[in-house]
C-alpha cells in the first residue's frame, strides 16, 4: 500500500511569543483532523506540555481522538534530534493512516534549520514532508527592540563601547528563526498601536525571504486554513536559506541557562513583585511553572517574558497529587540556590512590611 506523506508544521518563535497558545487554538478547533503533536521546551520542567494536557481536548502520552502528544524535555529538539527524535517520527510513520498532520512545537531557544534538514534523512522523507515552519514574533517585544539590532548601529555602538564587542545570541536567534519562516504570526497585536505595529512588520519582513506570508493575531488565533496545508516541502529548499549558525558542525545554549527553584509562596501579588525584582536584577528572559497557594483549590499557572508576568488559575489540584510551587527560569549566568533565596527573601520581606 503506497501511503500519503505526512504533512508537518513546525512552530518556532522566541521564549513567550505564544507558540503553545497558538498550538492550543490549533488544537481545539481541529474540526476533525487528526493531528499529532511533539512538543518540545528547554528547561527541566514539562511546563508546556502539562498546559497542553490541561487543555481540556484530550491529548496526553496514552493518545486521544485530536492526536498524541510527546514531550521531548532537558535539551531543544534540535540538540536532541538523533536521540529523541528519530525514535518519535519512527513510531509516529507506522501509524501513518491514523495521522493527517503532524506539528511540531520548537522549544523557544531552538534552530529551526538543523529540525527541517532532519527530514532529508531516508527514513524520514519517505514517511513525512515538511509542510511549513511557522514562525511566532511577539510583536510588544519587536517593538521595543529586544531581539532585532539594526545591523549598522550595532556596529557603531560596538566600536563606542568594548562591552558590546560581541553578538547577540537572542538577536541571531531571532533572526535565524525568521530566515527559515514560511509563515510569521506576529502574535499579542492587542498590545500595540497601528504604526507600531506597522514598525513590527517592516522589522519583521527585513529578516524574512522574499513572498514570506506575514499575519497578525491576539492569543495565538489563527485559522487552520492559514496554518496548515501550505505544501512547501521545505526540506527540498532549507539548504538555500541562510543562517547565522550554517557553518557551524554543532549547535549547543552554552549562552542560556534553564534552572529550576521550589519556593514556598503565601501570596500571588507577592510572588509576581518579587519576581519583576528578580528579573530586573538578573539576565533572565523567561519564567514560567506552577504555584500552590495556601487554601485555594486550584493550581495557579504563572509565565513571564522579561518585565511581563501573567498568571491564572488552570485546574484544581488532583487527588494525592503533590501540592508545590516549581519555577523554571530561562536566562544567561542562573545560579539556582542564589536565585531561589533571593525569591524567599523578597517575599518575606514583602511580607514583614504588611
Amino acid at each position: 500500500m503506497n501511503l500519503q506523506k505526512i504533512p508537518a508544521t513546525i512552530v518556532t518563535g522566541f521564549l513567550g511569543s505564544g507558540k503553545t497558545t497558538l498550538l492550543r487554538h490549533l488544537l481545539t478547533n481541529a474540526q476533525g483532523r487528526r493531528i499529532a503533536v511533539i512538543v518540545n521546551e528547554f528547561g527541566e520542567l514539562g511546563i508546556d506540555g502539562e498546559l497542553l494536557r490541561g487543555c481540556g481536548i484530550g491529548c496526553d502520552e496514552n493518545g486521544a481522538d485530536n492526536g498524541q502528544l510527546f514531550e521531548l524535555a532537558n535539551g531543544c529538539l534540535c540538540c536532541t534530534v538523533q536521540e529523541e527524535f528519530a525514535p518519535v517520527m519512527e513510531q509516529l510513520a507506522t501509524r501513518r493512516e491514523q495521522i493527517d498532520h503532524l506539528v511540531i512545537e520548537t522549544s523557544g531557544l531552538a534552530l529551526p534549520k538543523p529540525l527541517v534538514q532532519a527530514f532529508q534523512w531516508p527514513a524520514l522523507r519517505n514517511a513525512f514532508t515538511v509542510d511549513a515552519v511557522v514562525t511566532v514574533v511577539d510583536a510588544p517585544a519587536v517593538a521595543a527592540g529586544r531581539f532585532a539590532e539594526d545591523p549598522v548601529a550595532v556596529d557603531a555602538q560596538r566600536r563606542a563601547d568594548e562591552n558590546l564587542d560581541h553578538e547577540s545570541p537572542l538577536a541571531e536567534l531571532f533572526q535565524d528563526q525568521l530566515a527559515t519562516a514560511d509563515l510569521v504570526v506576529i502574535n499579542k497585536t492587542d498590545g500595540v498601536d497601528a504604526p507600531t505595529l506597522a514598525q513590527v512588520e517592516a522589522t519583521v519582513r527585513a529578516e524574512t525571504p522574499a513572498g514570506v506570508k506575514v499575519v497578525h493575531a491576539h492569543q495565538g488565533r489563527v485559522g487552520l486554513d492559514v496554518l496548515l496545508g501550505m505544501g512547501c516541502a521545505v526540506e527540498d529548499v532549507i539548504d538555500q536559506r541562510m543562517t547565522h549558525h550554517d557553518e557551524e558542525e554543532d549547535h549547543d545554549h552554552d549562552a542560556f541557562d534553564s534552572v529550576s527553584i521550589a519556593l514556598d509562596v503565601t501570596d500571588r501579588q507577592r510572588l509576581l513583585d518579587a519576581l519583576a525584582a528578580l528579573v530586573r536584577r538578573h539576565e533572565i528572559y523567561r519564567v514560567k511553572g506552577f504555584v500552590a497557594l495556601p487554601g485555594a483549590a486550584m493550581r495557579l499557572v504563572v509565565q513571564g517574558v522579561g518585565q511581563r508576568f501573567d498568571s491564572h488559575f488552570d485546574r484544581p489540584w488532583q487527588g494525592g497529587e503533590l501540592r508545590a510551587t516549581r519555577l523554571v527560569l530561562i536566562g544567561d549566568h542562573l545560579d539556582a540556590a542564589a536565585l531561589q533565596g533571593e525569591l524567599q527573601s523578597t517575599m518575606l520581606e514583602d511580607n514583614a512590611t504588611v
